[in-house]
């Protein structure tokens, strides 16, 4: 039967019960924004995915794509069966979570123990997304010429347990979240809202140790030392994956409010500051690159953007417009330098990820102690601003040291863990593919064929 709305007059003094329960719509609207959150940050995958493509050559954009489905896939099949217990179990433990594996237990049942807890699923669904984010970091980086056998094992190991410890400390009631009530880090906990540290730099430490063991692509470097630029088959995909990017990013910081009921103004300040950190750090870096190059680049303005997205998100709903607009400079400062730092290095970044996700990341981790304003922090956190506020607004300096501790905590966590998981699948199926096979290109030896072989005709397998 269809449902027809009812009329009510202003001068109605009870509601039917179907909608008069207050309490049963605004957790419904909270679940929704929870849902709607995670739409929105799974759908930054469609923009991984075409930013890595146009990214890579020709030969291997099967390999990347379906690389692309596997961070997905895997990512929920590890965060269903141990992630999410990991990151989110029981926060009486400071450094790891020890229950809510597979989606059972008491945080997924209404109080009468027979109907399902919406929040909790919603809330599983949201943070599968991020999940999937950082694994999507490193396959980027190290693409062309990582084994896909060595690609299933570190992603299932990230999503499954690396990642999610960082989740836990950070943002779980680990030792240096915000949200403890009690032993607070500094006394106030890490001000990481959306995951400069916790996703960003955590993605972003696990490329750089993958891409130092496995090693520049062939031809990327001389021996010189000067570098090569290798083929890459789209600057159009690689522009549209960024503005995907940038639209799934308010979901990514706005929605991490993880409520709407009594929070929109947070969400919206927050969606407003996302956006003057991208557009200034893709300004900036724009800039640089006419500078440093002699012309304007688009690949600099992509990338500008995305560190300007990673720097504001730690601080992203306790900084103000201004703040965010230093952030965005800086993080186009950080981008540009650390990029040609890496190059310097030898190392091969193949979507300059390591920058972007890595250093950017950390700075915003620091950027977020020196930029919240008491106001915003009360508002994101809770009452103790006059401790927890930023170092630029009054604040005593608890967050600076507790930030800075995160980012040292985070950094020897993530490099240690990685290079043993790096180095023993070296040691054991191996990282790379051998040299022909990343000559030919991994469409043809692993996924049945080129994508566009009449591209192929004529060339060489560069």
């Amino acid at each position: 039967m269809a449902f027809t709305p009812m009329a009510f007059s202003s001068t109605d003094t009870t509601l039917p019960a179907t909608i008069g329960d207050v309490k049963t719509v605004s957790d419904d609207m909270d679940i929704f924004w929870l849902m709607f959150g995670a739409i929105l940050v799974f759908f930054m995958q469609t923009g991984f995915a075409m930013l890595e493509v146009g990214s890579v050559s020709i030969k291997n954009t099967k390999n990347i794509l379906i690389k692309n489905i596997g961070d997905a896939s895997l990512g929920a099949i590890c965060w269903w069966l141990l992630g999410y217990g990991v990151a989110f179990g029981d926060t009486s433990g400071k450094f790891i979570g020890t229950n809510n594996f597979d989606l059972k237990g008491a945080l997924f049942e209404a109080d009468d123990g027979t109907l399902t807890n919406g929040y909790s699923y919603a809330s599983w669904l949201f943070q599968w997304a991020f999940a999937a984010t950082a694994a999507t970091i490193v396959s980027g980086a190290v693409a062309e010429r990582v084994s896909f056998n060595a690609y299933i094992i570190y992603s299932v190991i990230l999503t499954s347990f690396i990642y999610p410890v960082v989740v836990h400390w950070g943002w779980a009631g680990g030792w240096a979240s915000a949200w403890r009530e009690t032993d607070l880090l500094f006394g106030c906990g890490v001000i990481d809202f959306a995951g400069s540290g916790v996703v960003h730099m955590t993605g972003g430490l696990a490329a750089l140790c993958a891409a130092i063991v496995v090693g520049p692509r062939t031809g990327r470097f001389n021996e010189d030392g000067t570098a090569n630029t290798l083929p890459q088959q789209s600057a159009v995909l690689q522009s549209l994956g960024t503005l995907i990017l940038w639209f799934g990013w308010y979901g990514f910081n706005g929605v991490s409010t993880l409520y709407i009921v009594g929070f929109a103004g947070v969400a919206a300040k927050t969606m407003v500051t996302t956006t003057i950190s991208a557009a200034f750090g893709a300004v900036t870096t724009v800039l640089l690159g006419k500078f440093n190059l002699g012309h304007w680049d688009g690949g600099a303005a992509n990338n500008g953007l995305l560190a300007g997205l990673v720097g504001v998100t730690a601080g992203c709903s306790t900084c103000e417009p201004e703040g965010a607009m230093v952030i965005g400079i800086i993080s186009g400062f950080v981008y540009t330098y650390s990029s040609k730092m890496l190059v310097m290095l030898k190392i091969d970044d193949v979507v300059d990820a390591i920058p972007v996700h890595c250093f950017c990341g950390a700075w915003g981790v620091f950027a977020a102690s020196l930029f919240a304003t008491k106001d915003n922090y009360g508002m994101a956190y809770y009452d103790r601003a006059d401790k927890c506020a930023g170092a630029f607004y009054g604040g005593a300096g608890n967050a600076v040291g507790a930030n800075f501790v995160f980012i040292l905590a985070v950094t020897a966590w993530v490099v240690a863990t990685c290079t043993a998981l790096f180095m023993g699948i070296k040691m054991t199926v191996g990282m790379r593919v051998d040299k022909e096979m990343e000559q030919i290109g991994m469409d043809d030896s692993k996924h049945g064929g080129q994508t566009y072989p009449e591209m192929m005709k004529g060339t060489t397998a560069a």
